[in-house]
């Protein structure tokens, strides 16, 4: 049984301000049930501030779903239907990543999987 894992751009903001985006490169990533699967995010940003990092899961014909948040001074949260034993994401702050992991893969995790930051104004 393979697992489909959709990735798509997403910009900061709805103005997509300077250089401030997101790029998930890696398109269609394909799995089996039971399976580890880790989609890359890169960030770019133009703000030395803090940095808040999302990851959003949307399936056909519904709106994404918050899965989970990392910050860049270290706080993380997941969303309780997505738990952090089978989700999970880290930023690296030398690579400008934010790479979500999924473990145990199972059929209703197939989606297509956004990423966002926000610079904290």
């Amino acid at each position: 049984l393979l697992i489909h894992l959709f990735l798509c751009m997403f910009c900061s903001s709805s103005e997509c301000k300077g250089e401030d985006k997101v790029i998930q490169e890696q398109g269609d990533v394909i799995a089996a049930e039971g399976d580890t699967v880790t989609l890359n995010c890169k960030y770019e940003a133009t703000s030395t501030y803090a940095t808040y990092l999302f990851w959003y899961k949307q399936e056909v014909n519904n709106f994404p779903k918050y899965v989970l948040r990392r910050d860049s001074t270290g706080a993380a949260e997941n969303a309780q239907e997505f738990p952090k034993d089978r989700f999970d994401a880290k930023i690296n702050k030398k690579e400008k990543s934010v790479p979500l992991k999924i473990q145990k893969l199972q059929l209703s995790d197939s989606a297509v999987y956004y990423c966002e930051f926000k610079n904290r104004d």
